[in-house]
């Protein structure tokens, strides 16, 4: 059997096809799982699909006809209902760095970044100054470093507590950490409007519930008011924490996930060592 170069080339389109429809899936739906109105739509949409193939097989016509009009025109029903969900995924995806993050760290990197992170939270609690600290993964915080201050410093627990000591012009903003360097403070972040908060939660607990509702960051806060520390992921605020609780959140957020075998040795090596720390 002979392969000439067009038979070559027409394979690696084929390829390259499928690539890029299995791309903009994947995409699609790692924006769209921690979204929960999204989410539901996608439900609602297979289910519309599974009543239309029973239709069909039993030849109910009123049901058929009906499904027929809410397939013909319930997409556009649906851009114009969930237009801002739309838009919050579209910008999700635009502001995603295809390559993964622009570092990965190290083990003892991640170890140092938590230490340094901890170590800051602490004396923040203790002291009760309000601080707000985002962690940047694979989506780009990019329009919000762009109108905050910029620092380009290396990460260190001095340094944070600086920041937010009160009196600070940069006290009142939040502090982007990009791989384990801080690259800018006073950064302002969208609130949350969820009905899920407590009432009493400040500005702070809205905003890092806000930025991680549109990217996959985590936030960190602690209350200026009660020194009370949580953390912030897909939209969810894990509130009043303790130091150890924050330590073993951080470790566990930021392992990577595609090295979980490996990184369970590395993972217990952590522990043991924040431990002799403490």
């Amino acid at each position: 059997m002979n392969i000439t170069i067009t038979d070559v080339v027409s394979i690696l389109e084929k390829i390259i096809d499928i690539s890029l429809v299995w791309m903009i899936f994947y995409y699609m739906l790692k924006h769209i799982k921690n979204n929960v109105k999204l989410s539901l739509i996608f439900k609602g949409v297979f289910l519309v699909i599974i009543l239309k193939v029973i239709s069909s097989y039993f030849g109910f016509t009123t049901l058929g006809m009906l499904l027929e009009y809410v397939i013909m025109y319930g997409p556009l029903a649906l851009i114009i209902i969930f237009q801002p969900e739309i838009r919050n995924i579209l910008e999700q995806i635009g502001r995603s760095q295809l390559l993964g993050r622009h570092k990965v760290l190290t083990v003892d990197e991640r170890e140092n970044l938590v230490y340094q992170i901890v170590g800051a939270m602490e004396s923040l609690r203790k002291a009760k100054i309000g601080a707000l600290i985002v962690l940047e993964r694979d989506i780009s915080l990019g329009n919000y470093i762009d109108k905050a201050k910029k620092i380009y410093a290396d990460l260190s627990s001095d340094l944070l507590i600086s920041i937010f000591f009160p009196n600070n012009p940069l006290h009142d903003g939040g502090v982007i950490i990009q791989g384990d360097r801080i690259t800018c403070a006073g950064a302002v972040f969208p609130t949350s409007s969820s009905s899920k908060l407590n009432k009493r939660l400040g500005t702070r607990h809205r905003a890092a519930v806000g930025i991680t509702e549109e990217t996959d960051c985590i936030a960190l806060v602690v209350s200026e008011e009660t020194g009370r520390m949580s953390i912030a992921i897909k939209g969810e605020l894990f509130y009043n924490l303790t130091i150890d609780d924050v330590r073993m959140m951080l470790i566990d957020e930021l392992r990577p996930k595609q090295d979980s075998l490996q990184d369970e040795d590395d993972y217990e090596d952590e522990e043991e060592i924040y431990e002799e720390d403490n």
